[in-house]
């Protein structure tokens, strides 16, 4: 289990980008990098099109594996964006979570995007620190 998550303020402006271009529907990615430090965002288009869902498209996520296998990189977490809130892990993120991979979920409040990780096993989320650098 990671519990922290080192991504670079860079990183997080690309996926609050995506999240505002798809706005106001959820929008979706992989985050790739070694160990405990995100070092690419790949943006996968939500399949449900959905404001309060999101389903990443099976061809694109397949696209975004084989660029993090073929860069030798790993699949360190998964974003998505909740438009309209909440700021924490829905039930329905809990129970399709697939990776055991951070799950960063981006949030508006009051017109500005937060970020928070969380680590979903066994039915439960758990919050993980983000620790955003320079």
């Amino acid at each position: 289990m990671i519990t922290a998550l080192k991504i670079s303020q860079k990183l997080l402006d690309e996926m609050i980008s995506h999240a505002n271009q798809h706005a106001p529907l959820e929008a979706c990615g992989v985050l790739a990098g070694k160990g405990n430090q995100a070092e690419k965002m790949i943006g996968v288009l939500n399949q449900a099109q959905s404001p309060v869902r999101f389903v990443m498209d099976p061809y694109e996520q397949l696209r975004a594996f084989d660029w993090i296998e073929s860069h030798n990189l790993d699949l360190v977490g998964i974003f998505h964006s909740h438009p309209t809130g909440p700021e924490i892990a829905s039930a329905t993120d809990i129970a399709e979570a697939a990776y055991e991979v951070v799950q960063v979920i981006l949030s508006r409040k009051e017109g500005q995007w937060l970020a928070r990780g969380f680590w979903i096993e066994n039915r439960a989320a758990r919050e993980v620190s983000l620790e955003i650098t320079r």
